[in-house]
């Protein structure tokens, strides 16, 4: 089977690129998923908030989703549910399996769009028991909103972050007791509303400074032997969300070869989200985990652009590929690489990321930072910070990547 795009996961970034694709004109779209309905992690996210950034109205999750999916399907993509990604046989080459068989699809061009995950409790290394009622959001999300279960007892959520809070009201929801959120930072990471509506509203406290060093239960869920301060206490719940931690679906990019960047742990990709493979490019949470589904959405627009660009011009001509880079407490920055076309002397600026700006992360909670972007020991901007927040995005302005040199070394994001 030869198409034109062939998109791997049919999320938010990658339904979004799928319907920007049809709009350039940019050929046969295929969309490939190993989900049974396409929509991505919003089809189960009941809460409304969806759409604010790229729709322009605010919807539930499962509306979102089946927006995307309906203006997908109307635009002319070709979506096929059930689908995985199984291999690779080249570099714009793969194999499909679902329940009719084996395949083959090749590409002009190949938009890996397979988002993020939380780390499970296991790879968190939290000791103990194995008992049932121990999950991550998507499974208890899963589980509530999409098979219709409910869940009763006594829950404690791990993580304060703004998934942390849905996590929460989804419990609420499926008849849980939540008893609070606990969190190893110092105070949360959402929004001041979120606790506060949590407090108020739901009655559940946020415990921060606290870990969680524990599991009890044989069975099922006895409770887990909680740390604050060097002081342990068992807290007796019966079941035990996991949330946040995020890690990028990043399988098939290894598989691929691509080149992987250590801080978002997701594929390396230039300004237009091309990944080291020519053709080949990665959107959405694959390369900045995680971010909100609009933001996602708005990044396959984005890639949607370059890939259209691509295929219409060929491949591009030989390029300096310069690596942009942070420092600690900064843990990564997306794009992390500027791709200038052309020998170094005479090349052109190279084109502004999705949004005209790049995300980054950092560890520590601090107010009114200062960013500055460095280049052999010139400063190219400065920008600052108000609020910064782990597991909160930070935003840095493109402007200056005109005055960057490609005959130069890697660029460096830091702290003042």
């Amino acid at each position: 089977m030869k198409t034109d795009v062939l998109v791997i996961g049919a999320g938010p970034a990658g339904l979004a690129a799928a319907v920007e694709l049809r709009r350039l004109g940019a050929g046969g779209v295929l969309v490939v998923d190993r989900d049974d309905k396409a929509g991505g992690i919003p089809r189960h996210s009941a809460h409304t908030g969806f759409g604010g950034r790229d729709l322009r109205r605010v919807l539930t999750g499962p509306a979102y989703a089946r927006q995307y999916a309906d203006a997908a399907a109307a635009a002319g993509a070709a979506i096929r549910q059930g689908t995985t990604v199984t291999g690779w046989d080249g570099p714009r080459r793969v194999t499909l399996t679902s329940a009719a068989g084996v395949e083959t699809a090749e590409a002009g061009a190949v938009l890996l769009a397979t988002g993020c995950r939380e780390r499970p409790r296991t790879a968190r290394l939290v000791p103990g028991d194995r008992p049932r009622g121990v999950m991550t959001t998507g499974e208890l999300q899963r589980r509530v909103y999409l098979a219709g279960e409910r869940l009763t007892g006594r829950a404690l959520v791990v993580g304060a972050e703004h998934v942390s809070f849905s996590a929460m009201v989804t419990l609420a929801h499926a008849g849980a007791e939540v008893i609070a959120l606990v969190t190893d930072q110092p105070r949360h990471t959402s929004y001041a509303a979120f606790a506060l509506a949590a407090a108020w509203r739901w009655h559940v406290p946020v415990w921060a400074s606290t870990t969680v060093r524990r599991v009890q239960g044989r069975d099922r869920l006895e409770g887990v032997d909680l740390d604050t301060a060097g002081n342990t206490r068992f807290v007796a719940c019966n079941l035990l969300v996991f949330t946040g931690d995020w890690i990028p679906d990043y399988e098939l990019a290894r598989a691929a070869g691509l080149d992987i960047d250590p801080g978002t742990r997701g594929p390396r990709v230039n300004t237009t989200l091309e990944t080291s493979v020519p053709g080949v490019f990665a959107a959405g949470n694959l390369v900045h985990a995680a971010e909100t589904a609009d933001v996602a959405a708005l990044g396959g627009r984005h890639a949607a652009r370059g890939i259209a660009a691509a295929l219409r011009h060929g491949p591009a001509p030989e390029s300096v590929r310069l690596p942009v880079t942070v420092e600690p407490p900064l843990l990564w920055i997306s794009p992390n690489e500027l791709r200038v076309a052309g020998p170094p002397r005479t090349a052109a600026p190279p084109p502004a990321p999705a949004r005209g700006r790049f995300i980054l992360r950092s560890s520590v909670f601090r107010r009114l930072a200062r960013i500055g972007v460095w280049q052999d020991g010139r400063r190219l901007a400065t920008s600052a910070a108000y609020c910064m927040k782990p597991d909160r995005p930070l935003r840095l302005s493109a402007a200056w990547i005109g005055r960057a040199d490609p005959r130069g070394g890697p660029v460096v994001v830091r702290l003042h």
